[in-house]
Order: C-alpha cells, then structure tokens, then sequence
C-alpha cells in the first residue's frame, strides 16, 4: 500500500477539544494535483476542532483550497477557489466482516472514515474533502466558445482546440 500525499497523523487519545491547523507543503501539494489529475494545487489549508468521544473522533471546521484545473470542455487552465465547512467522522475500523456477508449501514454510516489502532489521518481525510470538492465537469470561459467549433462540421476537434490557443503573449502563468 503506498503511503498518502498529504499525510498528518493524530493520536485519538491527544485529540479531544483540540483546535489543529494543516496546511500542505508545495511538495504534497504537487502529489496531490498529480492524484487529482489538476494542473497544480497553490493552497490547500483546513481549521478543524476535533473532540472525541469513547473511540469516535469529529473534526469539523473549514478547508480552504486554490488550484488551477482544466476545463472540461476546452482544456484551458482555469483558477478555482475552494471554502468549504468540514465535517468529519473518525471510527475504529470494523474486524467483523465476513466475506459476502450483506451489511446493512444508515446514512450516518457512509460518511465515517475508519481508523485502526489509536491515530486517525487528517491529512488523507483532508484530502478526499478536496477530492470530493473538485468539479469534474468544470467549464471555463471559453468553453461556448469550443463548444461551437466542436459542432462545426468545418472544423475536427482536434483543430477546434488548437484554434483556443492563446498565443504566448496572453498566457496567463498564474
């Protein structure tokens, strides 16, 4: 198994009532847009109280995150901004599966995040937040415009898109 990008791990028995601040380096930040498939992630930052109670840690609070994705239709960079409240929850992993046995779980149930033995990633959760906040189908402000040359029947894709290109003079090196 390979170890996560953006790791920070916390000790269960340390965490109640604590007030944890994470920031990703620019190396876990690269690793994360390689994962994420984005061109590059400038911040990612999250303010998290964490209270626990028996083995069953929250973390809620707020992420942050700038980063430079592709736009789904031209696939030219565009910036998008990130601020979002988070709300996590940590349980001890679950030893008494069965294989092919049916588990029956509620709504609460799909959004805890198991942990074995007493620390629980932060970092790893934080990363899924951002995963998860991240816009697939994202499309910039020249996407109409690419839009109607796709549909052109003049004009391939292939030349559609090399047709967007800004020259090197108006690229934006953000």
């Amino acid at each position: 198994m390979t170890a996560p990008e953006y790791s920070r791990l916390v000790d269960i028995r340390q965490a109640n009532g604590h007030q944890i601040e994470l920031a990703a380096n620019e190396e876990e930040r690269a690793a994360l847009a390689m994962r994420f498939d984005l061109v590059r992630i400038n911040r990612l930052k999250a303010r998290l109280s964490v209270t626990s109670q028996d083995q069953i840690v929250t973390a809620t609070g707020h992420m942050d995150a700038d980063f430079v994705q592709r736009c789904a239709v031209s696939a030219e960079d565009m910036r998008v901004s990130v601020s979002e409240e988070i709300s996590l929850r940590f349980v001890p992993e679950r030893l008494d599966y069965k294989p092919d046995e049916e588990i029956e779980i509620d709504a609460d149930d799909c959004d805890d995040i198991e942990y074995s033995g007493t620390s629980f990633d932060l970092g790893e959760a934080m990363a899924q937040s951002l995963a998860l906040a991240i816009d697939p189908f994202a499309a910039g402000p020249r996407a109409e415009q690419a839009r109607v040359l796709f549909k052109s029947s003049e004009v391939g894709p292939f030349e559609a898109l090399a047709s967007l290109k800004l020259p090197p003079e108006e690229k934006n090196n953000d």
